[in-house]
């Protein structure tokens, strides 16, 4: 698995696209890759800190990833600076690991672990960042049944 050290300015894009911060990653980057645009990653920041991500459309023919303001602070860093960071492939497709209690339902119920590997990753991710933000695990285990179940429900703030 081939690992990109790049060398960029830290972006923001505007407040309308979100306001997010950014690092922009060439597109003949991103080609390189097994699934292109939908390849989850590992980003390493001045080879300090390292986290899961994906890549978003540019709108330029490039793309990008998006640093979180805390990532931010974690390496002393702000908008503007330049800042090296290494990318490579996420060994897992889905990008974020699996809390146990998830897991172990899975392993359970058949028919509802059969559901699940029906979706998306992506759907996936949503389902597994929205059920581990709760802290009660038989809450987080009825939402998961929920979510799986009527994987069109809208997104709401965990309890």
């Amino acid at each position: 698995m081939k690992t990109y050290k790049i060398e960029k300015i830290i972006g923001q894009l505007e407040k309308r696209k979100g306001g997010y911060f950014f690092l922009k990653v060439d597109a003949q980057i991103v080609e390189t890759f097994k699934n292109k645009r939908n390849t989850r990653l590992i980003c390493k920041l001045d080879n300090i800190l390292s986290f899961q991500c994906g890549l978003n459309h540019l709108g330029d023919g490039n793309f990008f990833i998006i640093v979180s303001t805390k990532n931010l602070k974690a390496i002393n860093r702000k908008v503007g600076e330049t800042i090296q960071f290494e990318i490579k492939e996420d060994p897992n497709p889905l990008g974020i690991d699996i809390p146990e209690t998830i897991e172990v339902l899975l392993e359970q119920d058949p028919e509802l672990k059969d559901k699940f590997h029906k979706f998306t990753d992506g759907k996936k991710r949503s389902i597994i960042v929205q059920t581990s933000k709760i802290k009660d695990i038989d809450k987080q285990i009825a939402r998961t049944i929920e979510l799986i179940n009527n994987p069109t429900l809208q997104k709401h703030k965990a309890k």
